[in-house]
């Protein structure tokens, strides 16, 4: 359901950057679990390049009983910029779940003029997919913005609406990253470097989607794709914190 989804960010980054591949080891690039009725298979891809210090993007494929598209792309430490953030996930045809945010790093007012205030206009053009949902695992003030589509919809809805929907965001966002003006100065980009670890350790403790890795590839893979490729800075800020 959500490939031509990642076929399209795939086509945007490479046209657009000088991508690097960032080193995934195969155990996590690439598994199968027979686990279940479906069989289960997840891939995940991984780059960098000058302005985005690691994107990254994973799909899982159980036929008709689950397919995920779920991507995280964190810009430049010299970039104060907020992380786009897409997480589609459809249980059948109509159980379908989709997240589209640019994540801010920062919550002054500054800082949202400049960076999720251009995505009113998109959003309100897309209203249906802006349901006014619970967050039963996040803090909706800490990480997401007040633009963001969150939404329970079908495959027809996923089709003619998301889909170009999603393409507005992605070209926003290119859009302000070329706008952007790399910090210089050592105590800015320190506050970026802590904001995106903080991030990571966030979401590594919340994400839901960790029941459902488990449930397919066992408890001590799921644990190492959320700790070591999803959110790998997770493990460094808790070292920190505890340090201090």
């Amino acid at each position: 359901m959500f490939q031509p989804f990642l076929q399209y960010l795939e086509r945007e980054l490479f046209d657009r950057f000088e991508l690097r591949s960032r080193p995934i080891s195969s155990e996590l690039e690439f598994q199968v679990s027979q686990r279940g009725k479906t069989p289960a298979m997840i891939e995940s891809w991984c780059y960098e390049c000058p302005q985005l210090r690691k994107i990254r993007y994973t799909y899982i494929n159980a036929g008709e009983t689950a397919q995920i598209f779920n991507s995280v792309i964190y810009p430049n430490h010299h970039y104060d910029l907020p992380l786009l953030g897409i997480d589609f996930l459809a249980f059948g045809k109509k159980k379908i779940l989709v997240v589209l945010d640019f994540q801010p790093l920062f919550r002054d007012s500054d800082y949202l003029d400049k960076y999720i205030e251009p995505m009113h206009q998109i959003r309100e053009k897309y209203s249906e997919l802006a349901q006014d949902l619970p967050m039963k695992f996040y803090d909706a003030d800490r990480y997401f913005s007040p633009y963001l589509l969150f939404a329970k919809t079908d495959a027809d809805t996923v089709v003619n609406r998301l889909f170009p929907a999603y393409q507005e965001y992605i070209q926003l966002y290119w859009k302000l990253l070329e706008q952007a003006q790399p910090n210089s100065e050592a105590t800015a980009i320190e506050r970026i470097v802590e904001a995106q670890k903080d991030y990571d350790r966030y979401s590594a403790e919340r994400d839901p989607a960790a029941g459902l890795f488990k449930s397919y590839f066992g408890h001590e893979w799921s644990e190492k794709f959320l700790h070591e490729f999803l959110f790998e800075d997770s493990v460094a800020a808790a070292v920190a914190a505890d340090s201090k």
